[in-house]
């Protein structure tokens, strides 16, 4: 049984950097890979982070998978969330066709949050995304503190 609890995936380890960052900054949460994560985990839970690498403008297949069992078996009703995600910058996208497809599609930070909230849980914190200078890393500098400021807001 966890109070707070951040669940993510990552492929190369820049979701797990910002997941840790944020378990931190909420006063040493929990912190698991998704696949680590089974349903006493969620008993009596007051805080929920989510977070997953953007891939193909949407949540990691684990993440979403998690997401879509949330919501048939579970209810997070009077639960906090939040959602994060990582991501390459659209300033960063290296053509105008990426372009057009982040602003068409977007990332998976919004549709984890929309999962949330189907789950019942009230979001407190709009969602986030923490950038990647290219798909497999490293993070942009910075974006660990502003994760972790980011993460603070959910306290107050």
């Amino acid at each position: 049984m966890t109070e707070r609890l951040v669940i993510y995936d990552s492929f190369f380890g820049n979701t797990q950097k910002i997941a840790e960052a944020i378990g931190i900054a909420l006063d040493n949460a929990a912190v698991k890979k998704v696949s680590e994560v089974n349903l006493e985990d969620l008993e009596d839970l007051q805080l929920l982070v989510i977070g997953s690498p953007t891939r193909a403008f949407q949540a990691s297949p684990d993440i979403k998978s998690f997401l879509k069992e949330l919501i048939k078996v579970h209810n997070l009703s009077g639960v906090k969330a939040a959602a994060f995600d990582t991501r390459i910058s659209i300033e960063m996208a290296d053509s105008g066709f990426l372009r057009a497809l982040i602003n068409l599609f977007g990332y998976a930070d919004k549709k984890i949050e929309k999962a949330l909230i189907k789950a019942g849980a009230t979001i407190s914190l709009n969602s986030e995304g923490f950038c990647v200078q290219e798909s497999e890393g490293p993070l942009v500098q910075g974006e660990l503190d502003r994760a972790q400021d980011w993460a603070e807001k959910l306290l107050s």
